[in-house]
């Protein structure tokens, strides 16, 4: 049985360090024998169909496949249509009101606790809001992710340790979640 997947790779093409040319990332995939291949946008974002594997091991072949032809080590997530439906779905804030650019996804590696993130207080970041999903935490920021103080506290490596964390804007978590069903 084959399933469709996005591959979501922490940290590539931006800032101007690791730097992965998509075309390379297909045909990287295509040599793993995955089919239905695609890229979207140049930041890290691919779609595939597997006949083997789960979300973890695709990942970790992946990202060893990276190190070795680019000689660089990526975090990658690895998530199936189904997953990316739900993460759609279940969206506590007014998607269909809001620009793209004003609600973001952070996909988690595991499950993450309200615990984690305790020391925030949401009050101080009115109007922005951020809420927990499974494995996953939904951002509004009205003025944009690199405008908002709270991504920058919810961001802090002591919060996300022991998980990989990549965060999408609201734009790419439709389209991924689109393309995979495709």
């Amino acid at each position: 049985m084959t399933t469709t997947y996005a591959a979501l790779l922490r940290g590539i093409n931006v800032g101007g360090n690791r730097k992965l040319p998509m075309a390379g990332l297909r045909e990287l995939l295509t040599g793993l024998g995955h089919t239905g291949v695609a890229t979207y946008l140049q930041s890290g974002n691919a779609v595939f169909t597997a006949d083997h594997g789960d979300e973890e091991s695709l990942a970790a072949e992946l990202e060893e496949a990276i190190e070795k032809d680019f000689g660089f080590r990526v975090d990658v997530l690895v998530r199936d249509h189904a997953y990316l439906k739900a993460v759609r779905e279940a969206c506590p804030f007014p998607a269909d009101e809001l620009e793209g650019r004003q609600l973001h996804v952070t996909y988690f590696s595991g499950p993450v606790e309200a615990e984690r993130f305790a020391e925030i207080d949401p009050a101080v970041y009115l109007p922005e809001e951020f809420r927990l999903g499974d494995r996953a935490l939904y951002l509004y920021a009205p003025d944009g992710l690199g405008r908002s103080k709270l991504a920058e506290q919810l961001s802090r490596p002591r919060l996300n340790k022991g998980l990989i964390a990549t965060t999408r804007n609201w734009n790419t978590v439709v389209k991924l979640e689109e393309l995979t069903g495709a």
